[in-house]
């Protein structure tokens, strides 16, 4: 049974940092490209990050670059999203995601991704 598991979300003020994990389990991570994305409430969901399978390619929206940073440990199975200097247009459902094989041409798009976790809320208060 294929399972992404987020945690780490929670309240935090503008100018704070959060980590989120997704766990994967089910099938074989390290072949799959990850990627975190959002929905803010009344919003469609946008990609924020995705990484290779072997972490040498990363890409980041325009929003987040520089603020947050994508990682991934092949050996536990687990995604990571470190965010720092937050803003309270951060806030959103965040969500990971697995796509077969190599990240496609357009990383940040959600069309194509075979699996996705259920989410963790991220609220910032200013």
């Amino acid at each position: 049974q294929v399972q992404l598991v987020e945690s780490g979300g929670g309240s935090v003020q503008a100018g704070g940092s959060l980590r989120l994990s997704c766990v994967a389990s089910g099938f074989t991570y390290s072949w799959y490209c990850m990627g975190w994305f959002r929905r803010a409430a009344g919003k469609a969901r946008e990609g924020v990050a995705s990484i290779g399978r072997d972490s040498s390619t990363t890409t980041y929206s325009d929003s987040v670059k520089g603020r947050f940073t994508i990682s991934r440990d092949n050996a536990e199975n687990t995604l990571f999203l470190q965010m720092n200097s937050l803003k309270p247009e951060d806030t959103a459902m965040y969500y990971c995601a697995a796509d077969y094989g190599d990240c496609p041409s357009a990383p940040l798009s959600d069309y194509g991704y075979d699996y996705w976790g259920q989410g963790t809320q991220v609220t910032v208060s200013s």
